[in-house]
């Protein structure tokens, strides 16, 4: 309360407009930061080390192998409480060394993205992480940025903020600074700007007098700070985990029922269906995931793609379709100004000049076709003009317009999309004359504007207007222009771009193009790079559409031009509701709801604040390419995954219920409960390295999502074939060998765990298993625990454990049924695969 209380007062005495302009020294940054805390609207919950350790002890199946643990320990049963426990421990400690290691190198990775904030510090602007602000620290703001703290003016120009996330207002409202202001610190108030905004346009400097959970947004993150929605790899994981939970039941119960009818030890007979439990629960999963999915994601920063949640990997190689703008992901997007022209095409300076003017004045974020202007000498005499207004560009409008005097004489410069400044103009100058912009010049002009689109030039109109006054404009006031003619910029395809377009295609992802640009420089590029071009939709027509009729246009076309930011979202939300896993790349201020909106938010690093931090990946060159070798590595950290659900599914279900149905006919337990988890250990223990498996290419070839009736089917058909040699395996024992109950304990368990350990080399790829080679760490592992299995029963461990050598014969016996089940898996494997597999 104290700290509440403090920060409190802190506002008030900031409110109030004692704060200096040139921000906090170091040491004081640091005093407050002690005080305050971090910048964070709800502190990051950063499990300790300790907390993590005790989390996987929690683990009930681990607490159930405790209890186990310490009742034999009780009953005198000293060695197989020890080796259970043993077992639990390494287990655990495996388990907490990998996940943990993985989670500190993800964190690494997320803290080259971190959202930073432009601070004065011992009177130097520098760049910080946005979590160091303090109260009292001076910023300044600029169009794109995310407000870092609730804060006060001190100077500001066109500023204006979208503030929905507060307010639900839609529309970007005006900041300044203000004099005499009340000490309310509502969102309504013109001269301050809140945590959880953004700017739209205009320039700011700022005090922060509140941060992170006590900012205004420090409320409602606190409430939005619950579990996010569900994913499709966390639904895949619990659907999974509830098939494992039914199965494991019913094969317990089944051991239980069984055991009391044919009056066996109680005890004994828990801890077989305890291990037995064990033995079918692939309970390395959590690290296995956690550990391939990091591994991906420290590939996927080497390949310049950084990612921002885990979870996002597997959703990137989910991606059957990729949602875009043109400009910057097929074209490089670094205009060049081709050319100055009037109304109807002829070389003119006039345009030239005016939107000079306007680029040089404009306080919103410069784009490209800005700076390209900029980049032209500097027209004479523009010292002496003034810029005294501004009305900010918006995506309904589609242009901006700046107030400049000059002499004492004001006016209007407005550049945007020629469509919308032609119907704003009343007038057409030409050859230095003006005239009334009749139905003859209009369409004049709009033929040339669109010869000029269709030959793949962007276009871009300019206007002007006198005007008797400087301050004060609004939207109305782009009216009765004089439209001057156009500007033209060459953006050219990216080199390349079209083969990987291509690659794309053949991976099973397809693009759609979705830009506010026109659609005939929209069709001109997407021609050259290979995209469809036979529909293209516009969003007027997207206006008029129904969104039943929208979930099939949306899949029908591939470009949809002149689109506002509430379209793009309209249409990605459409794809998904057709099934479609999709990605949205975005960079600008508008992007953020279709990053979220879609299934995976990707924008890149030279992006705006906004867009970055509504996006799950970021691409750290802006590229196609980039995107795409990003997408592979999801689907390879998706197949190692898959590969060790696949082998614990299959393996460990056939010999479980190999263990049930022997129950049926031996006088003793099929195996002795210590060595159940012994041969689970060792069999688990040799897949911690699929995490650095190469990668079959069907999985690389197509989207892959979770299907929980592939797995199924996958268990129920190849578990059986191990039952079937595990059967072989009883007889042979029984009829050949005449073995003892010790005997068959030691042949049955070398058997079990060479048979489901070397599986492996057959299930891991789709194709034949020489066709596709294992990493040099699973195949070293794998082929350790298999000779370790074989020798412990020669070892001095033996005899504690239960076991006794075996002859020579049997291990004859043993290389025989090795191959003959390698053999036929891989034959029934095959046809699965074909059915199945593929359509995962």
């Amino acid at each position: 309360m104290g700290q509440v209380a403090r920060a409190s007062e802190t506002k008030r005495t900031l409110s109030g407009g004692d704060e200096s302009e040139i921000g906090l020294s170091s040491a004081e940054a640091e005093r407050r930061f002690a005080e305050f805390g971090p910048n964070e609207p709800v502190p990051a919950k950063i499990a300790g080390p300790l907390f993590q350790f005790l989390r996987f002890c929690a683990n009930p199946l681990v607490l159930i192998l405790l209890v186990a643990s310490v009742i034999s320990a009780f009953l005198g049963q000293a060695v197989d409480a020890i080796i259970i426990a043993a077992m639990i421990v390494l287990s655990v400690v495996l388990n907490f060394i990998q996940a943990y290691r993985s989670e500190k190198a993800v964190l690494g990775l997320r803290e080259q993205v971190a959202p930073t904030a432009t601070v004065k510090r011992d009177g130097n602007w520098i760049e910080l992480p946005r979590r160091q602000l303090v109260p009292g620290d001076v910023v300044r703001l600029s169009a794109g940025d995310l407000v870092p703290a609730d804060a006060r003016l001190l100077q500001s120009q066109d500023l204006h903020v979208q503030q929905a996330a507060l307010t639900g207002e839609s529309m970007p409202v005006e900041k300044c600074v203000g004099e005499g202001a009340s000490a309310e610190t509502g969102a309504t108030r013109p001269d301050m700007v809140f945590l959880g905004t953004s700017v739209v346009s205009g320039t700011a400097t700022a005090v922060a007098i509140a941060t992170g959970p006590h900012t205004s947004f420090g409320d409602i993150a606190a409430r939005l700070s619950e579990r996010p929605p569900e994913t499709e790899f966390d639904r895949g994981t619990r659907q999974f985990g509830i098939l494992i939970m039914k199965t494991v039941f019913f094969l317990v119960l089944f051991i239980l029922v069984v055991s009391v009818a044919m009056h066996r030890h109680a005890l004994e007979s828990l801890l077989f269906a305890v291990a037995l439990a064990v033995g079918l629960t692939p309970e390395f999963l959590p690290m296995i995931t956690t550990v391939t999915l990091s591994m991906g994601a420290l590939r996927m920063a080497r390949r310049k793609v950084i990612v921002k949640h885990l979870d996002a990997i597997e959703n990137l190689g989910s991606i059957d379709l990729l949602c875009s703008d043109k400009t910057g992901t097929l074209t490089s997007g670094e205009m060049v100004l081709e050319s100055s022209l009037d109304p109807f095409g002829e070389l003119s300076e006039g345009p030239l000049f005016l939107g000079y003017l306007n680029s040089r004045f404009e306080s919103g974020i410069k784009s490209p076709l800005d700076a390209s202007i900029l980049k032209c000498p500097v027209p004479a005499n523009i010292d002496k003009c003034e810029k005294t207004d501004e009305i900010p560009f918006d995506f309904e409008r589609r242009r901006l317009s700046i107030v400049v005097r000059t002499d004492g004489a004001c006016m209007l410069i407005t550049k945007g999309a020629p469509e919308g400044v032609l119907d704003a103009s009343t007038s057409i100058e030409v050859g230095g004359e003006c005239r009334p912009l009749g139905d003859a010049e209009r369409e004049r002009s709009t033929k040339e504007f669109r010869s000029l689109s269709a030959s793949g030039l962007r276009v871009l109109a300019i206007a002007y207007r006198q005007l008797d006054r400087g301050e004060g404009l609004k939207c109305e006031d782009e009216r009765d222009l004089v439209f001057a003619g156009f500007l033209t910029f060459l953006d050219p395809p990216v080199e390349g771009v079209a083969d990987t377009v291509a690659a794309l295609r053949a991976d099973g992802v397809g693009i759609k193009i979705l830009t506010g640009d026109n659609e005939l420089v929209t069709k001109h590029i997407c021609e050259r790079v290979g995209i469809d071009c036979s529909k293209i939709v516009l969003g007027a027509e997207l206006e008029r559409m129904t969104d039943s009729a929208l979930f099939h246009v949306a899949e029908e076309a591939d470009i949809f031009a002149r689109v506002s930011p509430g379209q793009k979202n309209r249409i990605i939300r459409a794809l998904k509701t057709r099934g479609h896993v999709v990605g949205f790349l975005g960079d600008g201020i508008n992007d953020a709801p279709s990053l979220h909106a879609a299934d995976v938010g990707i924008s890149v690093a030279g992006a705006v604040d906004v867009a970055r931090d509504a996006a799950d990946i970021i691409l750290l060159e802006h590229g196609l390419s980039v995107l795409h070798g990003g997408i592979i590595e999801g689907r390879k950290a998706f197949g190692n995954v898959l590969k060790y659900i696949l082998m614990g599914t299959s393996s460990n279900f056939g010999n479980m219920f190999s263990m049930a149905a022997a129950t049926l006919f031996l006088p003793f337990l099929p195996m002795l409960p210590t060595q159940i988890l012994l041969n689970n250990f060792l069999y688990d223990l040799a897949q911690v390295t699929i995490p650095t498996d190469n990668v079959d290419p069907v999985y690389i070839r197509s989207p892959q999502k979770w299907n929980v009736r592939i797995i199924r089917n996958f268990m129920i058909v190849i578990g059986p074939i191990s039952s079937i040699f595990d059967f072989l395996t009883f007889y042979i024992l029984l009829v050949v060998f005449r073995s003892s109950e010790a005997f068959f304990h030691t042949g049955w368990f070398v058997e079990s765990l060479a048979t489901q350990t070397l599986v492996l080399f057959v299930i891991r790829t789709a194709g034949r298993p020489w066709s596709n080679r294992p990493s040099l760490p699973l195949a070293s592992t794998t082929i350790l625990i298999v000779v370790a299995g074989l020798l412990l029963p020669f070892s001095p461990l033996a005899g504690r454990l239960g076991f006794v050598s075996l002859p020579a014969p049997f291990f004859l016996f043993l290389a025989a049924a090795v191959i003959s089940y390698l053999v036929l898996v891989e034959i029934v494997k095959a046809r699965l695969v074909r059915s199945f597999l593929l359509r995962i």
